[in-house]
């Protein structure tokens, strides 16, 4: 079962989460697969969507924010889009657009960001928006500062959420096909660090000291390989890191797949594309056919179901859906 593992390291100004996805990583890759249109994904796009879906994860659970979090990288790559959405009971869908044939392309910079195009988007979309609310959104390049390229998407993130949030954060991050997993160490914001007053009042020596811990525990986190992060129990990989460390850990969370796409807003997308567009498609092909990206669920409307879609009533389509 996947879980999520919140943790503290007593009396230190650190803090911690361990996420291992199986089921729910799984169900995405097998609702992909399932697609006659598009088939399963390339290995590399499956690895580098498993380690953004544990990524998203991670962030959504390090927050307090009752909405959606997602989770974009896009570029001029084969790999043109790749997205996560994660809401706050940290149910989610993922997916991913690839175009044409991935050729040699392994690394991030090599499916994404081959010209140095290539963005990661983080938007929080609060579930109740005030009148006029815009959801909130970070866009990182996936270069560094020296505009030097980078192939983890690991360090993309660590650099956002130092430029977001500038808090020291170490990322480990590893997919496969039946497991995207991710170990996250913060180190947390000292109380009035924002202002700089009190900044400038602190003690040089407090000030080494909690840099130090977060140092030697984000150390011993950059040791985890792939393959234990994978491989491993959560209970093992926290003893074997962090053995010499006092540990405050909570009651796992568990992640699950689900996907938001319904009838309803499958209908405004098609009212959205406006009556001559809609009569035009049911000229050519008899039906308006749509599939969900994220689920692969199918949404078909005949002639009778647009004319409720256009009608100038609230009323919606019959149940005529033949959803498959």
């Amino acid at each position: 079962m996947s879980q999520l593992h919140k943790f503290l390291f007593d009396g230190l100004p650190v803090r911690g989460m361990l996420v291992q996805l199986t089921d729910v990583w799984q169900e995405v890759l097998k609702r992909r697969a399932a697609n006659l249109e598009t088939g399963a994904y390339p290995e590399p796009v499956r690895h580098l969507l498993g380690e953004m879906t544990a990524a998203a994860v991670l962030m959504q659970s390090n927050i307090k924010f009752n909405g959606a979090l997602v989770m974009q990288i896009f570029g001029d790559g084969p790999v043109k889009l790749a997205v996560v959405e994660v809401q706050p009971d940290l149910s989610l869908r993922a997916t991913a657009k690839v175009v044409g044939d991935l050729g040699q392309a392994q690394t991030l910079s090599e499916m994404v960001n081959v010209h140095n195009e290539g963005r990661c988007a983080i938007t929080l979309d609060p579930k109740t928006k005030m009148p006029g609310q815009q959801p909130y959104q970070g866009v990182v390049p996936l270069f560094d500062d020296q505009r030097q390229k980078l192939d983890k998407f690991s360090e993309v993130l660590q650099h956002y959420m130092l430029q977001s949030e500038q808090l020291d954060t170490t990322l480990v991050l590893s997919a496969n096909d039946t497991t995207a997993a991710g170990l996250l160490i913060q180190r947390l914001p000292i109380k009035g660090e924002g202002n700089l007053a009190a900044k400038a009042s602190m003690e040089d020596e407090d000030e080494i000291g909690r840099n130090e811990d977060y140092n030697r525990i984000a150390i011993l986190a950059a040791s985890l390989t792939p393959d234990e992060l994978l491989n491993l129990d959560a209970d093992t990989i926290l003893r074997r890191l962090f053995w010499e460390e006092n540990l405050v850990r909570f009651e796992p969370l568990t992640p699950s797949f689900a996907c938001s796409c319904s009838r309803e807003r499958v209908s405004h997308m098609i009212r959205g594309l406006g009556l001559a567009e809609a009569e035009s498609i049911l000229a050519e092909r008899g039906e308006i056919e749509v599939g969900c990206d994220f689920c692969g669920k199918q949404y078909r409307y005949d002639a009778v179901d647009a004319a409720h879609i256009f009608a100038p009533s609230t009323q919606q389509p019959p149940s005529s859906d033949a959803v498959h």
